[in-house]
């Protein structure tokens, strides 16, 4: 959802099946963007599986960018734990 008046630097996202394990997650990843002029969700009910995910960034920067962006740096950061977990638990069951 786009806001009217924009060239496409302020959408709100909405994604499904997802709670605030995501939203906060991602918020933060996407307010590390320098260019990110604000950047907020909202659980639309208790009980709907559903967030509405906002991003305004400045200048002409379309936020879908920073989204994308966030995603991917927060799959990084998801791949970098697991990864790490897997090792230590190998480590563990070697005995080492």
């Amino acid at each position: 959802v786009q806001a009217d008046g924009t060239d496409g630097n302020c959408v709100t996202f909405v994604l499904h099946d997802e709670d605030h394990t995501l939203g906060n997650s991602l918020r933060y990843m996407v307010m590390k963007n320098p260019d990110v002029e604000f950047c907020g969700y909202c659980i639309t009910h208790p009980s709907e599986s559903k967030i509405n995910f906002r991003i305004q960034t400045r200048g002409t920067l379309p936020a879908v960018e920073p989204f994308r962006k966030g995603l991917t740096n927060l799959m990084g950061v998801c791949q970098h734990v697991l990864n790490t977990f897997e090792v230590r638990l190998s480590l563990k069951r070697s005995g080492a």
